[in-house]
């Protein structure tokens, strides 16, 4: 009867140690490039309240980049884990769903007060759904490698860069058109019924997986050249960066139908030749 206060204290003790591990630096190092990525986010709606609407921009387009990295790194340093993935969809919420939501009314569509917040918040709320459907889909075991490639809906990141093309336009000097905030609404909104939606959008997560020595000077000088015209041509540059992105969903939507068609094909071919040999 004595052993029975030993075996609690001794699970106690052992909760203790286990709660005073130290955590593996490979496990920080992701969460905190997620926590900086999150400080922009916020720090972008700072700037918008005070006008600065370039560094705000440059803010969200340094978050998206840090949002790319972050999990890169983790599965470079096999620092994933389930924590990480929450942090990594909060912040999410708050960099591409708050902060341009946010941006787009101040600079653009207050100028329609009630459709205006209307969709800033149906973008915002659009984020946050896109979000949680994307949580869920990680725990989808049965997914095939290949549709892993695919996003279903335009992702995060994305969404925010292209859903402040009214923005980029309007400092370009094009806010004078006829029918520009009404254009702008039904954009952003359009925008995020595109997260929402089913649409299978490339990922692109194996580019730069099989990169080879001759190609690393070309990657580099890449990256310079886009970091000099993002930061002296900041709205020009994200104009022509969102309607690319925006022509090429149907591409990606063709693409996504035939490798799908081939699965298919492949797996009854497979089934077809079973068959015959339990025959």
């Amino acid at each position: 009867m004595n052993d029975l206060p030993n075996s609690v204290e001794a699970s106690i003790e052992a909760r203790k140690r286990r709660g005073l591990r130290s955590v593996p630096l490979r496990v920080l190092i992701p969460n905190l490039l997620t926590l900086f990525g999150l400080a922009l986010g916020l720090t972008a709606i700072r700037f918008s309240d005070e006008g600065r609407v370039d560094l705000a921009v440059l803010a969200i387009v340094a978050a998206a980049v840090l949002d790319g990295l972050d999990g890169r790194v983790a599965r470079l340093l096999r620092g994933t884990s389930r924590f990480g993935a929450e942090l990594d969809s909060l912040a999410d919420f708050v960099n591409f769903g708050v902060a341009p939501a946010l941006i787009l009314y101040h600079a653009v569509l207050q100028q329609a007060p009630s459709l205006g917040w209307l969709a800033a918040l149906v973008f915002a709320t659009a984020m946050a759904l896109r979000l949680a459907r994307f949580n869920v889909a990680l725990d989808d075991l049965s997914r095939p490698d290949w549709k892993k490639n695919f996003f279903t809906g335009v992702p995060a990141p994305a969404g925010a860069i292209t859903g402040m093309l009214p923005l980029y336009l309007l400092k370009l000097g094009l806010g004078a058109l006829p029918g520009f905030v009404a254009l702008s609404v039904v954009y952003v909104l359009a925008i995020a019924f595109l997260m929402v939606s089913v649409l299978p959008i490339y990922a692109g997560k194996t580019l730069g997986t099989s990169l080879t020595r001759e190609k690393v000077l070309f990657v580099f000088l890449a990256i310079v050249l886009f970091v000099t015209l993002v930061v002296n041509f900041t709205f020009a540059t994200l104009a022509i960066l969102t309607l690319a992105y925006l022509a090429l969903i149907p591409w990606s939507v063709r693409h996504y139908r035939a490798l799908d068609q081939a699965h298919v094909e492949a797996q009854t071919a497979a089934s077809s030749a079973s068959r015959s040999d339990e025959a």
